[in-house]
């Protein structure tokens, strides 16, 4: 019940017939014995077509990144032998070199995989002008180049020699020049290669596994990618589209408006622990002037993102496995948003681009408006846990106030002294002035930022940190949006504290940094360690100690400022100034 056709044709050239039929329209091409001498190899038997045992689910399970379990760690000794050989006079004596050191058919693959994607270079020169190129196996590899097509049948023919069984497949491919939602027709754009190993047919694309074109298209530079060897079915559909369904190794297989409309994962993606990201749709419409991001990961990873090039109009937070995303266009039309991850231990280490999307913005939130100063990420997070700053009273990125106060409270790790700024776009004050509207109140390991607004808006709170037996600067670590709309709200600055105001003070009342003129005003500090306390205003006045607490009052007639001295010493004269208040013009 089977039939087969022989043909019998002069050496290294292809039959006109099996141009047409080799892009899987029709009868498949079976793998040629090309050269004289196969002595020593075993024969190919004819490739079966993909059957129910190849077939993978999708969607992706999210179990493995391979159609079949590798352990490239045993590849370790096989990838350096492979990219040692040096043999460019035949085909055959390349793979004959390659295969000594390979035992099972696995590692015969393997081996040619590691040559071609070391060995040979995209030919862009030849990708623009037909004519300079050949796509025949002998001529790849003397040459050292070609484009994808001679990639896949060098590899192919490869497989061949070594007893393996290979097919050059054909199909569309979201690679170079694609652009996003686009769709395809004609002629396909690219080849890549299945094998057959184990019972089953697997996939694999060693021309994108060598390296990777400029925006141009005019240089190709080698940068192996491991994700394209035997990649699962269920991912490699996300960039290629075989002429013939059956290819896609899927069950159920995917339509071509399926295939155009699939988000694009690229293979960093998958390469740094990325399971999903939603919208699953390359164009995303905002909804009332916002539009939602959101990725799925297996480990803790750090994210960025660009909107048209900068990260200003957004809103991101990490999550324990994954992050999620706001964005705010100020613009209606087409933006383009990109999304870049990196491992969390990689903190010097570049952050790859793992998504695109085009946002589509039919009107503009002109309420969301984020301060320049914002940062991304925003909010506490398991990074900022990383950094020592434990069980947050405000684990949401927003503190929203109405009367212009807010709180936020930490457990902090050992030996971390802090630092806090306030932030905002239309304030008059400085940065010191705007400073002294946080104030920092230690109990034990944990911290509270007590914060007064100077007026209404929107202002970033910023976190930096050192260790205490650090001589050096203080890192940024995170930062918050806190928001207030009530336009009544106008707190003063708190007191000014000098050096000998130690950490673990507390000032009860006047909390305020600008006393009322011609008033008594309550003191009540918490402080330890002191021998006698003294308010200085026009006249001298000593606060006595009780619970804890020195207490007190003092009138504020006739001076501008009031301060605060402490006698660390009954037996010194000497006072120290810890406190500075300012008294309220008449």
């Amino acid at each position: 019940g089977t039939q087969v056709t022989v043909e019998v044709h002069p050496k290294d050239t292809t039959p006109q017939l099996f141009k047409k039929l080799s892009f899987g329209k029709g009868p498949r091409r079976l793998p040629s014995l090309r050269g004289q001498d196969n002595k020593g190899f075993q024969g190919t038997e004819a490739p079966r077509p993909p059957g129910g045992k190849d077939l993978h689910a999708y969607p992706w399970d999210k179990s493995s990144l391979k159609s079949m379990p590798v352990d490239l760690q045993q590849f370790e000794k096989l990838d350096a032998y492979a990219l040692k050989v040096n043999v460019k006079n035949s085909v055959e004596e390349l793979v004959k070199a390659l295969l000594k050191q390979a035992r099972t058919d696995l590692e015969k693959v393997r081996a040619i995989w590691i040559w071609i994607c070391h060995h040979i270079e995209y030919d862009v020169v030849g990708y623009h002008d037909k004519s300079q190129l050949s796509s025949k196996p002998i001529d790849v590899l003397q040459t050292g180049k070609s484009i994808c097509e001679g990639y896949a049948g060098l590899f192919e023919q490869m497989c061949s020699i070594a007893g393996i069984q290979c097919m050059k497949l054909f199909g569309y491919s979201k690679g170079y020049g694609y652009k996003m939602g686009q769709t395809f027709t004609g002629d396909s754009d690219h080849a890549w290669n299945a094998v057959y190993l184990d019972g089953r047919w697997h996939l694999l694309d060693s021309t994108w596994g060598s390296g990777a074109v400029d925006d141009a298209f005019t240089k190709f530079t080698f940068r192996y990618n491991e994700f394209y060897f035997l990649t699962h079915p269920a991912l490699f559909i996300n960039n290629h589209f075989p002429d013939n369904s059956n290819w896609q190794l899927l069950k159920p297989t995917l339509t071509l408006k399926e295939f155009e409309n699939n988000m694009l994962h690229n293979s960093n993606f998958y390469m740094l622990g990325l399971l999903a990201a939603h919208p699953e749709t390359a164009i995303i419409h905002t909804v009332n002037g916002k539009a939602s991001v959101s990725v799925d990961c297996r480990s803790a990873t750090l994210f960025t993102f660009k909107l048209q090039g900068t990260d200003e109009h957004g809103l991101m937070t990490l999550k324990k496995r994954g992050m999620k995303l706001d964005i705010y266009p100020q613009n209606t039309g087409s933006h383009k948003l990109q999304i870049f991850a990196k491992p969390s231990k990689a903190l010097e280490g570049v952050y790859s681009c793992v998504l695109e999307y085009v946002v589509q913005c039919n009107s503009v939130d002109k309420a969301t408006r984020f301060p320049k100063d914002l940062h991304q990420p925003v909010g506490p997070s398991w990074f900022t846990e990383r950094q020592g700053f434990l069980r947050p009273s405000h684990p949401d990125p927003i503190i929203h106030t109405n009367d212009g106060r807010c709180s936020v409270t930490f457990t902090l790790g050992k030996d971390i002294s802090i630092l806090a700024s306030l932030h905002s776009d239309n304030s008059s004050l400085t940065e010191d002035e705007r400073r002294r509207h946080i104030m920092q109140i230690h109990r034990g390991n944990q911290i509270e930022l007590k914060i007064h607004l100077p007026h209404a808006g929107n202002f970033v709170l910023k976190i930096y940190a050192k260790k205490k037996s650090d001589p050096g600067n203080y890192d940024y670590i995170f930062n918050y949006l806190i928001t207030c709309l009530n336009t009544e709200v106008k707190w003063p600055a708190f007191p000014q504290s000098y050096s000998k105001w130690l950490e673990d003070y507390e000032i009860l009342e006047p909390l305020s940094g600008l006393l009322p003129a011609n008033r008594n005003v309550q003191f009540k500090l918490k402080m330890h360690g002191i021998a006698k306390v003294l308010v200085q205003a026009e006249n001298t006045y000593p606060l006595t100690q009780s619970r804890g607490c020195w207490e007190g009052t003092c009138n504020t007639a006739g001076c501008r400022e009031v301060f605060v001295m402490v006698h660390e010493n009954a037996n010194h004269s000497f006072y120290s100034h810890v406190l500075k208040y300012e008294v309220e013009t008449q």
